[in-house]
């Protein structure tokens, strides 16, 4: 789960980035984990969503998303 902190974190890095210092290597490592992170919370929670979508036809009926493979 990705917490506040760590999007402060992320965001604080992508700041530091544009600075004409920018990143050492480290930060750099530090920054593509957090940013993986992130995408796949974002991810799995749309999975989620998805998960409990249910599609309501013109004519009333309906029916939960498939997955997809």
């Amino acid at each position: 789960m990705i917490t506040d902190e760590k999007v402060a974190r992320i965001n604080a890095l992508a700041q530091k980035s544009r600075t004409p210092e920018g990143l050492t290597q480290e930060e750099k490592v530090e920054q593509a984990a957090l940013r993986r992170e992130y995408v796949d919370a974002v991810k799995q929670s749309l999975q989620g969503h998805l998960d409990h979508t249910t599609v309501i036809r013109p004519d009333g009926t309906k029916h939960k998303l498939a997955p997809k493979d």
